[in-house]
């Protein structure tokens, strides 16, 4: 009875934001005490207490960067016009455009950006997050930048992550431009 309803709400999920849930189904079909587990952990995405939403979803954006070519980097960009991101400080994260972003937006890009590449600036970084915001702001940004990179990673893993395409911000075309090696 639970996997009926966890199916339903994936299903959901995926037509809400056109998102191919299969990998999750798959999961669940084959192992729902793992699709269960890892139901609890994805709760963990929409975590946000003290940074706004700009560099939350900056973090999020940018950790999907880290290690997508496109469907999840859609999801993140769709959740963020969702959560009433300004278009172009999507546009500007999706670009690493950092002279278009506001600061709260550049912070929260700086870090993740910083944390994913292991940088050796991410200490910089994650003070001047601190500064902002406090302990709880590191902790936001974390748990954003970390958790926009697992959902990619899990589908890698399964073999699922097949596509790669080009995300839009509101039905325009942007392209991602990726960390340089």
């Amino acid at each position: 009875m639970r996997s009926f309803f966890a199916r339903r709400f994936l299903r959901a999920a995926g037509k809400r934001y056109r998102y191919d849930t299969s990998y999750l189904e798959y999961m669940l079909r084959e192992s729902p005490a793992a699709a269960f587990k890892f139901g609890r952990l994805a709760e963990a995405t929409a975590h946000r207490e003290v940074v706004p939403v700009d560099a939350h979803f900056a973090a999020k954006i940018t950790g999907a960067m880290a290690e997508d070519c496109g469907p999840c980097v859609q999801l993140a960009i769709d959740m963020a016009l969702e959560a009433r991101m300004a278009k172009d400080q999507i546009e500007a994260v999706v670009r690493r455009d950092t002279g278009a972003m506001n600061p709260s937006t550049w912070l929260g890009f700086q870090f993740a950006d910083a944390v994913a590449s292991r940088a050796a600036n991410a200490d910089r970084h994650r003070d001047a997050v601190r500064a902002q915001w406090g302990e709880k702001g590191v902790i936001d940004l974390a748990m954003a930048s970390q958790m926009g990179r697992l959902f990619p990673m899990l589908k890698t893993a399964l073999g699922y992550a097949k596509e790669c395409r080009r995300v839009t911000v509101d039905g325009q075309q942007v392209d991602v431009v990726k960390r340089a090696a």
